[in-house]
Parts: C-alpha cells; structure tokens; sequence
C-alpha cells in the first residue's frame, strides 16, 4: 500500500491529451465575440497573407507564442504604449471560453497550474488577477488552482474585450526568423507559413526523445515576410525563435578568427540537461466521495518510489484531476496495456483510490498513451539577440512542473521586461537591461529544480538531506538559517540567484557547526576516557570498549521497548517487522 496524505493545494496536475473544439479555423484571423461557449468568429476575413502581411510596412511590435506570457506581455505593450500595434502569432488554434462548464467538465484533458505570489502580481498588475480568480477553484489557501487552457482563455478574452483594435491575435501560423538586424539594425526580419489545424495539447509534455517540440505541421512554401521593431519570443518548449538565435551565433562564430572569438563573448546557446529522472505518465478522472474535503490535493507514494500518485481538484463539485507517474520502463508505462493488470496494482498501490474508479474508467487510463516531462533547459548566457529580439517564459528556462515555477516565472518575466523599459530610453536598451535581469535568474530556477529531482542517493544528496538540515537549523536558529529551497522560492521579494546563493551560504554554515560539534562531542569524549581510565588505572581502549558496548545495548532495549508495550498486536508485529526488511 502507499504512503497516503492530503494537504492544501500548493501545486499543480499535470495533463491532458487534447481539447475538442468547434469549427473555428486556425487560420483564421479577425474579430471574435465571447459567447457562453467558445470565442467564435465574428467576421472571417481574407485568409491569404495579404490579410496580415506588412512587409512594407515595418510593425511596432511582434509575440511569438500566445499562451498565459505571449498574451500577458502583448497587454503589457497595450497598456505601456497606447499609440502602438501588437501583433501576436500562435500556431495553435484559439483557447476555449474560460466560462463553458462543457469544455471543461472533461477533468482528465485538464493541465492544471497552480498560481503563486509571482504568478498572481504579475496577473494583478495588469488588471487581469479578478477575472482569473473569477474561475479559479478559489480554495482557501495562497496557491490557486485551474487549468491552463482556461488561464489562456480568461487573457485571450481579456485581449479582444479591451484591446481589440490595438492588439491582432494571429492563430495558425508559425514563425521563423530570417535576420536580427534587418533594415541597418532598425528591425526584425522574420518568415511567418500558415500552418494546418493543430490541437490544445498539454504544454508541458515533451517527446519521448527529449528534444524540443518540433512543427511539421507548417506548410513552408505558403509563406511571407514580416518586420517589426520589437520581438518577443513566447513560444514555450518549440523554441523557434531561441533555435533561431543559437543557430545565427554558431554562423557567426564560423566566419571569426581566433582573436575575434577571443572578444566575441559566450555565444548564445540553450543548455538541454539529459533527463536522469525521467518519468511518466497519465491523467486519472476522479471523483471523491461527500466526506472527503474537495479543497485538498491528495497524494501517495509507495515506498519503493515505483508510484507517485497527485490528485488535484478540477472544479468545485468533488471532481479531481489525478496524476500517475511512473518510471520510465515500468510494465505500465505505456498505451494498451492489460486493465486487469492493472487494476490489480491500483489495489495493490493505491487502493484508497482503486474503489472511486470504475471498469470503465481503469480500463480508458490502461489504453491511453503516457505523456513525457519536459527536460531541464535554459538559454543563456543572454535572453537576447541583438537589440530588438528577446525570449522569455519557458522558451528561455523550462523546468518539470513539481514545485509550480514555470507558468509563476514566466508572467514573472513580463513585470521584470516591463521594468527594463521602464529604466531605459529606447528599446534596445531596454532588450539588453531585461537580458542582463533574467538570464541568470533562468540559469538559477533551472538548476535549483534540477537539484531536487536527481535520482537515487545523488537525490539524498541534493533534495532530501538538504530539506532535513534546513528544517533543523531553521527552527533552532531562525534568524540565521533560512527555510528550505521550496519554501524559499515562494516568497516574494527574493530572486532565484538570490535564493541559490542563500542557501549556499546556509550550507557552509551548517556544515560549519556539524563540524564542530563533531570534533567538540570526540574531544569531549576522549577527554572523558582518559579520566575514566585514570581514576580506574585501567587502560583507555578497555573503556572505550566499554561505552560502544553500552551504546549498542541501550540501542537494542529501545528497540525491544516497542514489542514490550501491553497493547501491540500482531499487525503491529508484522507492520514493524515489514517495514524494516524492506529498507534492507
């Protein structure tokens, strides 16, 4: 059986295949209306790329990518420059209505995110946070939970009801950039093709081979020129614009000698960690009975770390989005494999969760395929080419949704983006100052996660025994130990270096003091045998026999003491007796 326990919700579910949505046409470009089910199409214009070209004419500002950062950066430019045009490309079709139940009543298609402090302050800064929290689950703790699609949803809808003629929502097309420093360094030369239909799929799953996304779904020969003054890639994991920007810095770096690349600097590049842990897994629909809270998030694990189980609630009627990550290589990691089987390790593993699935729905979870965690990455040493082109979100630091950083980092890189305009006088500084901010921090958040999910006793190193001296020091001595690297990166105020570098200096210190108190305690021992000895005239070694062998029986007597106690039964026995075989 697993480990089992419920807490608030703090973090996020993992999931869905894809999205079923009505006939809006992903190449369509135009005015939408929001209707109580999806945001249809109004008018339908000309769809060849006449209708959104403007070569001729160079655009103010252009965002790649219209998920939660591409939307929130493209109200940010609205709010910042009222006079300026916005143009945002999304190869994906339109979200669906933040409001249709029908939509999102499908609890297993749901990927849900958890919004901390930074997702919500950069949320609230541009006057959306209200119309989140509108369909949030609102449960009553800091983190609140609801599906990404549906965040999408509330800024698409958000976009057209505001700033509908000055922001231009473009779905169905990708895009590609030719030249960084077109037109004598005044703009950004990219190629946009319209692409096919493509579903709402879960973001954070990535290929079985661990690369990044790639689109073959872009009909490349059905193209046109665009330029624009500004560029900000939000493209998440399918990277064009960043494998864009470390291609034109290899070509750079083969047409310089020797003593050019001396002064060049550290060309761009997007650092791909193997992935040493991997797992994964499939989305579980579940609903809990009337006595169980339906504001917690619920978890087991077994102890042999085969099965990590995380439910999540999806809405407020008692229905639970559930995640089951597995390794990689288990015998149910993978599509169409045995429900009889399968239920037997869910009884077996999960039983508590076992009896609120039925046939049916066991029998859908063993048929469907696994999805596949992203890897850690992160580009650097600058988010920048150039002066007129950045990347931001999880296109420049992408990291394994365990701990809720990579949607809160990313509307968190619009507030800092924001800043740097805010401190400079044009826009290439303002490219160069939002680089000099958040390159590092990417490198920081990416390294931090990894650190706490390293497998086996590189794990204890890194994760656990980390997480138990923190705990230690920090209640005994709070004012000069910091809590542990998780709670650290919830907090408000404090940058991801910043918490890296913190607890490096916690761990010098604690090692510092373990230290000492080791050499102090075998001082103090050899001390005490030596005095021993001299009172008794024996010889030193004899009493220090002395006192290990009553170290050992003392250890003993303790451990007989449980089976000592007037109320043990033989459950108890054999739970004890179990569960210390197993950790052999």
């Amino acid at each position: 059986m697993g480990l089992f326990r419920a807490t608030a919700v703090i973090a996020l579910c993992l999931a869905p295949t894809s999205y079923g949505f009505s006939s809006i046409k992903p190449q369509t470009v135009g005015v939408y209306r929001s209707s109580p089910s999806l945001l249809n199409v109004v008018s339908e214009p000309s769809t060849d790329a006449q209708s959104i070209s403007s070569e001729n004419v160079k655009n103010d500002n252009l965002i790649v990518g219209a998920g939660p950062a591409g939307l929130l950066s493209a109200i940010m430019l609205a709010k910042k420059f009222p006079d300026q045009k916005i143009k945002v490309f999304d190869r994906l079709d339109p979200p669906p209505s933040p409001t249709d139940e029908n939509v999102w009543s499908d609890v297993a298609k749901f990927y849900l995110i958890g919004l901390g402090s930074r997702g919500q302050n950069a949320l609230r800064q541009y006057g959306v946070w209200d119309e989140v929290e509108d369909v949030a689950l609102q449960s009553p703790v800091m983190t609140q939970v609801l599906p990404r699609d549906k965040l999408v949803g509330v800024l698409h809808k958000h976009v057209l009801e505001n700033y509908a003629d000055q922001i231009e929502l473009n779905y169905g097309y990708e895009v590609y950039p030719q030249d960084f420093a077109a037109d004598e360094n005044t703009a950004v030369r990219l190629t946009v093709a319209k692409c096919d239909s493509t579903e709402r799929k879960n973001p954070s799953a990535s290929a079985k081979t661990g690369g990044d996304e790639k689109s073959e779904i872009c009909d490349v020969d059905e193209t046109f020129d665009i330029t624009a003054n500004l560029v900000i890639a939000a493209d998440g994991t399918a990277r064009t614009v960043a494998n864009a920007m470390e291609q034109s810095d290899v070509d750079k770096f083969k047409t310089m000698n020797a003593f050019q690349k001396l002064f060049a600097g550290q060309p761009f590049k997007v650092r791909r960690y193997i992935d040493d842990n991997r797992r994964v897994y499939k989305t579980v629909p579940m609903k809990i009975p009337d006595d169980w809270r339906p504001d917690l998030n619920y978890s087991a694990r077994t102890k042999d770390g085969r099965i990590n189980y995380d439910a999540l609630p999806a809405d407020r009627n008692g229905n639970y989005c559930g995640v089951l990550l597995v390794k990689e290589g288990d015998e149910f990691a993978a599509s169409d494999t045995d429900p009889i089987k399968f239920r037997a390790l869910l009884d077996d593993t999960l039983p508590q969760f076992s009896v609120l699935l039925d046939d049916e729905t066991v029998a859908a979870i063993a048929k469907k395929p696994v999805s596949f965690l992203p890897s850690f990455r992160y580009a650097g040493p600058r988010l920048n080419q150039g002066d007129r082109a950045l990347i931001l979100g999880d296109c420049a630091h992408t990291v394994k949704p365990y701990f809720g950083l990579g949607a809160n980092s990313a509307l968190e890189d619009v507030v800092v983006l924001e800043e740097a305009i805010d401190e400079t006088k044009s826009i290439p500084e303002a490219v160069h100052l939002f680089s000099k901010k958040r390159a590092k921090e990417s490198e920081s958040l990416v390294k931090i996660s990894r650190e706490l999910d390293r497998p086996g006793k590189l794990g204890f190193l890194t994760f656990i025994l980390p997480l138990i001296l923190d705990s230690i020091f920090s209640k005994i001595l709070p004012k000069v130990f910091a809590p542990n690297t998780i709670s650290m990166l919830q907090k408000e105020g404090i940058t991801f270096t910043g918490v890296r570098r913190r607890k490096r200096f916690d761990r010098l210190g604690q090692v510092a003091i373990i230290g000492s108190g080791i050499y102090g305690f075998t001082a103090c021992v050899k001390l005490i045998i030596r005095s021993i000895a001299k009172a008794t005239g024996k010889n030193s070694g004899t009493i220090t026999i002395g006192l290990f062998g009553g170290v050992v029986i003392a250890s003993l007597l303790k451990k007989l003491a449980f089976f000592t106690k007037g109320n043990i039964s033989p459950a108890d026995v054999l739970t004890k007796t179990n569960d210390k075989e197993s950790q052999k």
